[in-house]
C-alpha cells in the first residue's frame, strides 16, 4: 500500500469544475461538467467501495472527453484507475490510463471526505451552488462519513 493520496476539487466558470489527483509522486488533472452528477456519483462510488464491493465506477464527463475511475476493492487495499476517454461511451480498452494509485480503503474514504469539507469550507453551500449550478453534495458526503466511522470501527 502506497501512502500520500490527495484529491482537490476546485471551482471554475458555472457548472465546471478541476479535479487534480496526487499520489505516489504522479498528479493528473481531469474537469467535470454538471452534465452529469459527477460529485454524487463519486462520493457514491466511494461509498459502495467502503461497503465492501470489489468494483465500483464513476465517470467524469468533460464534453466531449470523460474520465472514467475504475476502483477495485481486495481485502483492505482499493486499486483505483483512472482512464481518459474521447468519447465517454468507450469501453475501457480505448481509453488511456493517466493515473493510478493503491490506498487502503481508511485512506481512500479519509482523502474524499476532506476533500469535500474543503471544498464546502472554500465556497460555503451557497457559493458552491451558484458556482457548479447544483447544491452541494452534503448527503451523500455524510453518508460516506458515516460509512468510513463504522469501518474504523474494531
Amino acid at each position: 500500500m502506497t501512502s500520500g493520496m490527495r484529491i482537490t476539487w476546485t471551482l471554475g466558470p458555472h457548472g465546471w469544475a478541476d479535479c487534480t489527483l496526487e499520489g505516489h509522486g504522479t498528479t493528473a488533472e481531469l474537469t467535470a461538467s454538471y452534465i452529469t452528477s459527477a460529485p454524487e456519483e463519486f462520493l457514491t462510488a466511494v461509498s459502495r467501495v467502503v461497503t465492501g464491493e470489489a468494483e465500483t465506477r464513476v465517470q467524469f464527463e468533460a464534453e466531449p472527453t470523460a474520465y472514467r475511475w475504475i476502483f477495485h476493492r481486495e481485502g483492505e487495499d482499493v486499486w483505483i484507475r483512472v482512464l481518459e476517454l474521447r468519447d465517454g461511451r468507450d469501453h475501457d480498452n480505448r481509453g488511456t490510463e493517466i493515473w493510478s494509485h493503491q490506498p487502503g480503503v481508511d485512506q481512500l474514504a479519509r482523502t474524499v471526505i476532506r476533500c469535500f469539507d474543503a471544498v464546502a469550507q472554500t465556497y460555503g453551500e451557497s457559493g458552491y451552488r451558484s458556482k457548479w449550478g447544483e447544491h452541494f453534495p452534503r448527503t451523500e458526503l455524510e453518508a460516506l462519513r458515516r460509512l468510513w466511522r463504522v469501518h474504523q470501527q474494531p
